[in-house]
């Protein structure tokens, strides 16, 4: 019988991804004909989450997590200090030579709009 602190694969949150071990351990159970419903009452993981796994590992021959595609979410270190040396030095002045002088120095597309 096991208890709550026992069970290896705990019911995880939406933003979480299952480790490694328990990538491996449904893959184990499924080498091992357990049906997905199963391994879904064995590890606690839902149906659609199990397939997925399954399916990714009949097609790719792993589990990993692959990379994701879209916008990063901040900007590098050396593109703030650029900015922030930029913005400090030229103060004075307006802001479009401090945007063509970026686009020099990074390479970034910046857009200028004026709110007045």
């Amino acid at each position: 019988m096991q208890t709550a602190t026992t069970n290896i694969c705990e019911r995880m949150g939406r933003s979480q991804e299952l480790s490694e071990f328990k990538h491996a351990t449904v893959i184990g159970c499924h080498l091992y004909n357990k049906s997905i419903p199963e391994i879904s009452l064995l590890l606690n993981i839902p149906w659609s989450t199990l397939s997925g796994i399954v399916t990714k590992w009949k097609q790719l021959g792993t589990t990993a997590t692959q990379s994701r595609s879209g916008r990063q979410r901040k900007m590098t270190e050396q593109v703030q200090r650029m900015l922030k040396c930029t913005v400090h030095r030229s103060r004075q002045l307006s802001t479009e030579p401090i945007s063509k002088d970026l686009q020099t120095l990074c390479g970034l597309q910046i857009s200028i709009t004026n709110s007045a």
